[in-house]
C-alpha cells in the first residue's frame, strides 16, 4: 500500500515569516563558511569583505555579523580602485555597515601606509578609521606610535594621539 499525501494551499495567502523566538541569546541565526559580503553605497560597490567564517546574531535594533577566521576588507575609492586594505582575526558588521575589525589589526594604503593595532572602527557614515588603542603607523621614512588614531579611509590625512615617533632626514 502506498499512501502519498500532499499539500494544497495559495502559497500567497499561506506565507509566513521564520520564527526566530526560539533562538537562544548568543546564539547565532544563522552561520556560513567562507563569506564574501559587498560594502554598498547608493548601490554602488564600495568595497568586499571577505572571512573564513560568519554569524548572524538577532540584536535589539537589528542584527550584527561576527566573522572570523581571517577577516579581509578590501575598501575601494571614487573610481572603483582598492584604496585599502584591512586585514584582522575578527571582525563585526553592523546593520548600518560599520565595521569593527579585532586582533592584529593591519590596514595598508598604498603599499606605503602601514597602520598596526589591536581594534580598529570604520564608520559608513563619514568613512572614517578610527582606534583607540596603541596604534603604531609606518611609512616609508617616518613610523609614528601613539594611542588612538583616526583617518580618512585612504590614509591620506590621520590624526595620533598621545603619539611619539621617528623620522629620518635627508641631508
Amino acid at each position: 500500500m502506498l499512501i502519498v499525501a500532499m499539500g494544497c494551499g495559495n502559497p500567497r495567502k499561506e506565507r509566513r515569516t521564520p520564527e526566530t523566538s526560539f533562538v537562544g541569546i548568543n546564539h547565532p541565526l544563522q552561520e556560513s563558511w567562507a563569506v564574501t559580503l559587498a560594502i554598498t553605497e547608493s548601490g554602488i560597490k564600495r568595497g568586499v569583505i571577505e572571512a573564513g567564517h560568519g554569524a548572524e546574531f538577532k540584536i535589539n535594533t537589528g542584527s550584527e555579523h561576527h566573522l572570523d577566521r581571517g577577516i579581509k576588507v578590501t575598501l575601494f575609492d571614487a573610481n572603483g580602485h582598492t584604496s585599502t586594505t584591512i586585514t584582522a582575526e575578527e571582525a563585526v558588521i553592523h546593520d548600518n555597515q560599520d565595521i569593527e575589525a579585532i586582533g592584529n589589526v593591519v590596514i595598508t594604503s598604498g603599499g606605503t601606509t602601514v597602520i598596526k593595532t589591536g581594534y580598529a572602527k570604520r564608520t559608513a557614515k563619514d568613512n572614517m578609521i578610527r582606534s583607540d588603542r596603541f596604534v603604531t603607523i609606518s611609512k616609508p621614512a617616518e613610523t609614528v606610535r601613539g594611542y588612538g588614531f583616526e583617518s580618512d579611509q585612504e590614509l591620506k590625512r590621520y590624526r595620533i594621539f598621545r603619539g611619539s615617533g621617528e623620522a629620518f632626514i635627508k641631508q
